[in-house]
């Protein structure tokens, strides 16, 4: 007998849902959907959540509830992550959620969702490479994960999300070669301990998860942003730089109007595709892959096999 789940994502610039129906070994997607709500504007720097912040909260959940009743779930799961844990202010946040749509808010820490990522893509991938890196890049946070046969070995979760080093070092447009460096340093200095844990490491492939590489994927296909499913697809390294070329020479009027170019994303695709390139080369990674299975799919792989 089949058990149907939604699951919410309250993220720092979206908030997601997913619908699936399982049972102990199979699972099938109903819906999933996303409602901007950039949790991150005008706070994120200082670690508070604004009431701006939740007025673009409240009707994106509501929206996803309504989509909820057309489907007869037996739960509802509401996950919070990087930007609401690091608020100080997010007991207030948590109650106002819960007081105006009913929902309780699980917020969970860096580790636990470095740890669904994982399991969201081993949902996709079924057996991984061993020494991939797996990389979520989000709006408050990043989250590492490095397999070996076939599990997580080693994770960590930074709070160096897109919406944070926007906030930090505002690029002009477009962005100028002395803005790349810095905010190149920016990262470098502050991931001491991925350089440390893979010092001595053979990474054969990234596996990058979430938006900026769904819009790496849609860009590279020349798709409508979030028309196209992947369950796992190959980013030629050659490909990746022909995009970064064009979005680092790019204003964002410009990338407006670029075919793959979701709107949540215009702002902070520019630092993403930076951030990827220093760790590749870094890492001197060759072979990337996307996949749009992530934090939500890993809360479905846990109802099903736990």
């Amino acid at each position: 007998m089949y058990n149907r789940i939604a699951i919410i994502d309250l993220g720092t610039n979206t908030c997601n849902l997913l619908i699936a129906e399982h049972d102990n070994s199979n699972y099938h997607i109903l819906y999933q959907g996303k409602e901007v709500v950039k949790l991150g504007k005008n706070g994120i720097d200082k670690n508070q959540l604004t009431p701006d912040g939740l007025e673009r909260a409240i009707p994106a959940i509501r929206k996803h509830q309504e989509r909820i009743e057309k489907y007869n779930v037996s739960e509802v799961v509401t996950i919070a992550t990087s930007a609401i844990r690091e608020a100080t202010n997010k007991d207030w946040f948590q109650e106002e959620i819960k007081t105006r749509t009913g929902l309780e808010l699980q917020i969970i820490s860096g580790d636990k969702e470095a740890e669904l990522i994982f399991k969201g893509v081993k949902l996709a991938f079924g057996e991984i490479e061993d020494h991939s890196l797996i990389l979520d890049i989000g709006g408050g946070s990043n989250e590492f994960i490095l397999t070996d046969a076939g599990q997580s070995i080693w994770k960590e979760s930074f709070p160096l999300g897109m919406a944070r080093i926007i906030e930090e070092i505002p690029p002009s447009d477009p962005i100028t070669p002395e803005e790349i460096t810095k905010i190149n340093d920016w990262f470098e200095s502050r991931l001491g301990p991925l350089w440390n844990r893979l010092q001595n490491v053979n990474v054969g492939m990234m596996i990058g998860c979430s938006g900026a590489f769904d819009t790496l994927a849609d860009l590279i296909d020349q798709t409508d942003a979030g028309t196209k499913t992947r369950i796992r697809q190959e980013i030629a390294i050659n490909d990746f730089y022909l995009i970064y070329e064009k979005l680092i020479a790019s204003t964002t009027a410009g990338r407006m109007k670029m075919k793959g170019m979701e709107s949540i994303r215009v702002e902070m695709i520019v630092p993403s595709v930076i951030f990827i390139k220093m760790v590749i080369e870094r890492l001197k990674i060759h072979k990337i892959f996307q996949t749009d299975f992530a934090l939500r799919e890993g809360v479905l792989y846990e109802h099903i096999f736990n």
